[in-house]
């Protein structure tokens, strides 16, 4: 049986790349989710039976989840949450849930107990997953699925799997036609059109402290190589105070090394949000998690990391359009090309143009969702 000879494969994958993966799990950004998902540690069981199990990557995905897991917790129902990433994980914490990393496939027959419904978000695409639940009788959802230009070629290819897996999903959620069509191509029989739930807008989670005296521009979800164009460029616009939030935790400390490197060649005030608290500095490192959106909710301009180069595929729009911020991006969005459709005034510019970028912001509209997404009728598909 195909299950069979892939539970085999997927395990003696595990076996022979033990000690890479050990090695990896070193490094800062894996010390935790490695362990737990290739290794079991402090992960042997799902923590919770008889849940709802949401399923995200990364803290894109979480955060789009949240307010219908916080809208199912109001109504007493017990919640499971699983990620592969440390910011999907630390962004889940927030929703004092039951929480886990998801582990490698063929450890998913001891790990998983049986739910109510497994709901997993976009393309987590994994074979024994669905299948595993499915034995398990767990009802199976791919929700607000897709199938980007750039990876659908690849799963193509594959098709002989995907056509397996869908066996075991019994309804998948698309975000558009396009993303139906590419379902069905690879296999899948039950495939609705219901929307992207990332349009939904996003709500500040707690207060914080903005001083107004000046114009807030916020260098988002950074990347490597993002700072030094962030800062010259606003550098270059002079005006306003700079907030940098980087993507990954793990680049903290060579962030606020950059920062004081440019600085030498300047005299502008610095500060790290974890030793300050406030946002007083001419430029602040925000070098805590879960505080971007709260951001969102008090600045005027954000530069959106992961799009000023080929290969991140950019970032969510549609979070710092819910509080009318002007969003500036690099062209590089192949990631987020359904949702910058559904989002006006967004300005796509070269690294090189960030300086002009700024400046013609001031004579732009706020930008906004130009389309909103029907909270109950998504509830409804996750009930």
């Amino acid at each position: 049986m195909f299950q069979i000879t892939y539970t085999l494969i997927t395990s003696l994958v595990l076996l022979l790349f033990a000690p890479i993966i050990l090695l990896l799990s070193l490094r800062e950004k894996y010390k935790n989710s490695i362990p737990s998902r290739f290794f079991l540690f402090k992960n042997l069981r799902q923590p919770v039976e008889g849940s709802y199990w949401f399923h995200g990557c990364s803290l894109g995905e979480i955060n789009a989840m949240k307010p219908f897991i916080e809208e199912l917790q109001s109504r007493g129902e017990s919640i499971s949450i699983t990620t592969t990433t440390d910011t999907g994980f630390n962004s889940a914490k927030s929703l004092k849930t039951a929480l886990s990393f998801l582990p490698f496939e063929p450890l998913l027959y001891i790990w998983t107990r049986p739910q109510k419904r497994l709901i997993v978000l976009e393309a987590e695409l994994w074979f024994l997953l669905f299948y595993v639940a499915k034995t398990k009788n767990i009802e199976t959802l791919l929700w607000s699925a897709r199938l980007s230009d750039r990876s659908f070629p690849r799963y193509k290819k594959m098709r002989w799997l995907y056509k397996r897996l869908f066996q075991y999903v019994d309804i998948i959620y698309a975000q558009s036609e396009i993303d139906r069509e590419r379902f069905l191509q690879l296999g899948a029989k039950d495939v609705r059109v219901a929307g992207n739930i990332k349009l939904l807008k996003s709500k500040a989670n707690r207060e914080i402290e903005m001083p107004k005296d000046r114009l807030v521009v916020v260098g988002a979800s950074t990347h490597k190589d993002d700072e030094v164009y962030i800062l010259d460029g606003w550098h270059n616009y002079g005006k306003g105070r700079l907030i940098l939030v980087p993507r990954h935790k793990e680049r903290f400390n060579e962030v606020w090394t950059l920062i004081q490197e440019f600085n030498r060649e300047h005299r502008y005030t610095l500060s790290r949000y974890s030793e300050n608290k406030n946002f007083l500095a001419d430029i602040t490192l925000v070098d805590e998690i879960g505080l971007l959106v709260d951001i969102y909710n008090k600045s005027d301009v954000v530069i959106l990391g992961g799009g000023f180069y080929d290969g991140i595929g950019g970032h969510n729009p549609v979070e710092p359009a819910s509080f009318n911020n002007k969003i500036i991006s690099g062209k590089y969005m192949f990631n987020q090309k359904e949702l910058i459709k559904y989002i006006s005034n967004l300005q796509i510019v070269d690294r090189e143009e960030l300086a002009s970028a700024l400046n013609n912001s001031e004579n732009l509209p706020y930008s906004k969702i130009e389309q909103d997404i029907d909270f109950q009728k998504e509830l409804e598909i996750i009930l």
